[in-house]
């Protein structure tokens, strides 16, 4: 196989550049936004949906779909859409080894990377405006744990982060 096709076939495959998202009517039109700027900067979207306003699905039934895509590792990250936000993220996080950032703007979307090591984000489509969602996203996506934390606190956020999964273990049963 040439090279080319090669690494093509490779970007296709590599869950890393495969995301979940899912909305509810509310925050339908922001997925559609945010969908139309993933797929533009080449990542495979598995849309759970809803595609229109007007066709009624629960945010907490959108999240849970979206969260156990996640769990069985279809891809390893995910965004979940509904008029605050709220909803979908406190839903999305009942699910053990989901941690999913609420963020209102590109600071919230660079945090939950960097110290919480988020690998969902919820949004609202009432709070959050296609562009600067757009923005968030770029940074969530571009963004590494730890990144740029003074090297004392290194080590204190990722034992945050192990004492977070003690809590989780303890208490999904």
């Amino acid at each position: 196989m040439p090279k080319k096709v090669a690494a093509e076939s490779k970007k296709k495959n590599d869950k890393s550049k495969k995301i979940v998202l899912a909305a509810d009517p509310a925050g339908v039109l922001l997925k559609n936004s945010v969908k139309k700027h993933l797929e533009e900067i080449g990542y495979d979207v598995i849309d759970y949906g809803t595609d229109k306003p007007e066709n009624f699905v629960t945010y907490f039934g959108i999240a849970s779909k979206a969260a156990k895509a996640i769990q069985k590792g279809i891809a390893d990250k995910g965004i979940v859409f509904c008029g605050t936000g709220m909803g979908v993220s406190i839903t999305a996080n009942k699910f053990k080894g989901i941690y999913c950032g609420l963020i209102e703007s590109e600071f919230t979307a660079n945090e939950c990377k960097i110290i919480n090591n988020c690998n969902m984000l919820g949004m609202g489509a009432r709070v959050i405006s296609e562009s600067r969602a757009n923005m968030a996203v770029d940074n969530w996506l571009n963004r590494k744990f730890n990144e740029g934390i003074p090297k004392p606190y290194i080590k204190l956020v990722a034992e945050g982060i192990k004492e977070i999964a003690k809590i989780e273990d303890a208490n999904f049963k």
